[in-house]
């Protein structure tokens, strides 16, 4: 048992390839101890003699000796034939599996026999192609795919996106990239690092050097939201461009426009900057290791700080100033107040209109007529009309 260890594993989904034969392969992301992520492609197969092994190699935690010691998870043998459905059906089954097993004891989840199956191969990076046989189909499993299993997602076409400038990596984790290449874009992080895959290599790369081909402006941008979202500033970030903000860990702020580069464009009090969305955490989300693990790597950078940029569009794409964020950010600050107030005046005048009666003044009370001579003489005594009249 060694230093180096497992931290997560995730599904992606699987390939179907068609060299040197059709067949499938699961694509896992694996989440090592040093921060580095790498995509690994396993036949289930293989999957299921590991498996087999890793049951002979803990025969308690098994079950082989006591079946209520079992703490290894299930998996189920491999069909004589397995095909696309077999394939597809089985990634629930696989996902639960990987997620049991990284969380067993660390005499198991750390072992050598689970890091070395997982460990990237020569065929991971440089998978066996055939120029004159055509590219693997991909099949992405969805995020939220444990709560709904049937919404596998059919072939996937993988975005196409073109690096506008030469990128240099800077970790073993991300792809460097030239100016031109074409690059197929397989996950998209909100915190503007994205998966991609260049013919044989595969790796994080940035968001803001890539380019779509139809045109400068990017179609799932989102559009400024300037009720904002409440968020906790995680980590500490000091401003290098003028647009930027210097926050601290633990700095309340909103969020008013979430963009796909990872900066997003944040508001404290009246002031609005850009902040990395990889130091921000959602007010009331729960701060778990692993985020707190990823806030150590550095911020993507900003399409702004990119020199020699070589784009295929004429135009530039469209990018609102920080003016325009700010005013209209005060408007809005503006308006919310005013509602507020007229609120607060209209919940005045119900509060008197419903005033309690104790709290009205009373009217003073009609002072009747004199009663006529004929009525004195008729209704009273002879001793009473005697002192009147």
């Amino acid at each position: 048992m060694g230093d180096v260890f497992i931290r997560h594993i995730e599904l992606l989904g699987y390939e179907k390839r068609f060299f040197p034969s059709q067949h499938y392969v699961y694509m896992f992301l694996v989440k090592w101890n040093d921060l580095s992520e790498k995509v690994v492609y396993r036949r289930f197969t293989e999957i299921y003699e590991f498996h087999k092994a890793l049951k002979e190699m803990f025969p308690i935690e098994s079950g082989d000796i006591n079946i209520e010691n079992r703490i290894i998870p299930h998996l189920p043998a491999p069909k004589w034939f397995d095909g696309q459905r077999s394939t597809e059906n089985r990634q629930g089954t696989l996902a639960e599996y990987c997620y049991t097993l990284v969380n067993l004891p660390h005499k198991i989840s750390r072992c050598l026999h689970v890091v070395n199956f997982f460990k990237v191969r020569h065929d991971d990076m440089n998978p066996v192609t055939d120029s004159q046989i055509k590219k693997p189909e991909v099949f992405l499993l969805p995020k939220d795919s444990k709560k709904n299993l049937t919404d596998i997602t059919g072939p996937i076409v993988l975005q196409t996106y073109r690096a506008i400038a030469d990128y240099e990596k800077n970790s073993t984790s991300e792809m460097a990239l030239k100016a031109g290449d074409m690059v197929d874009v397989v996950e998209k992080s909100e915190n503007g690092w994205w998966f991609c895959q260049l013919k044989n290599k595969r790796g994080w790369v940035p968001a803001a050097y890539l380019e779509p081909l139809d045109g400068p402006d990017e179609s799932e941008e989102q559009e400024p939201n300037y009720a904002g979202e409440a968020y906790i500033v995680q980590k500490s970030y000091t401003a290098v461009e003028e647009d930027e903000l210097t926050l601290k860990e633990g700095d309340t702020i909103e969020v008013i426009h979430k963009l796909l580069d990872g900066w997003w464009v944040i508001r404290k009090d009246e002031t609005t900057g850009y902040y990395p969305s990889m130091y921000l955490q959602k007010a009331g989300e729960v701060n778990t290791s692993v985020k707190s693990e990823l806030r150590n790597r550095g911020a993507p950078p900003r399409r702004s700080t990119i020199r020699n940029i070589k784009s295929i569009h004429k135009q530039g794409r469209k990018q609102i100033s920080q003016e325009t964020y700010r005013r209209n950010s005060k408007k809005y600050i503006q308006n919310r107040r005013n509602m507020r107030g007229n609120s607060q005046s209209k919940a005045n005048v119900i509060i008197e209109k419903n005033e309690p009666e104790d709290n009205k003044p009373k009217a003073q009370p009609a002072v009747p007529p004199r009663p006529s001579k004929d009525l004195i003489l008729n209704r009273c005594t002879e001793s009473t009309w005697r002192k009147i009249l």
